[in-house]
């Protein structure tokens, strides 16, 4: 009774006062940004010692025309890293042997945005955008997945004024000009 009573006097009505609360917090929340979605088709694949890890990559977008992927998993070891860190114009480059313990980002022909995270001998973990220059010590072990009905662009964003991700719906697939063939009719 109390609950009503208290709901009564505060305007609320028929709801009650942790419900009323939770509509009003979640009305103050900003709208989700638009999103697309598709299915996944993954590939796996190794890199052999002396690769550079970006340029695999790209030659990999490049030969399968991934308009839209993501790395889903990479681990692996380098002898050279470079790395763009934040806020830095051009590359650092960093010799000795480390492990991979992360590679995140998108990857598309017309343009991907790759972060590595790897870690020296005593632990240290160094991080940023992967450039060329990183070459594989021992192996390098990646899972990566294709969105096939996406196609992802690099576009001048006016806030920003960086290439940033633009989403698009991948264009339909061209088809067959050779007509399908026609059963046998039956007498």
């Amino acid at each position: 009774m109390r609950r009503f009573v208290l709901s009564l006097f505060l305007g609320l009505g028929s709801l009650s006062a942790p419900a009323a609360f939770a509509q009003q917090k979640m009305s103050a929340l900003p709208a989700a940004p638009a999103a697309l979605s598709s299915p996944m088709r993954t590939y796996a694949l190794r890199l052999r010692p002396g690769d550079d890890l970006r340029q695999q990559l790209t030659a990999f977008a490049q030969q399968y025309s991934i308009k839209a992927g993501a790395i889903v998993t990479c681990v692996g070891s380098l002898t050279t890293t470079t790395l763009r860190l934040a806020n830095q114009e051009g590359p650092t480059v960093y010799q000795g042997h480390f492990e991979i313990v992360s590679l995140v980002g998108t990857l598309s022909v017309n343009g991907s945005h790759l972060h590595l995270a790897v870690s020296d001998s005593t632990g240290r973990t160094l991080g940023g955008h992967l450039l060329d220059g990183n070459r594989i010590y021992t192996t390098a072990e990646l899972v990566i997945g294709v969105l096939e009905e996406l196609d992802f662009r690099r576009e001048t964003d006016p806030v920003s004024t960086y290439q940033e991700l633009s989403i698009y719906p991948a264009s339909p697939k061209p088809r067959s000009a050779t007509p399908a063939k026609a059963s046998p009719k039956k007498p």
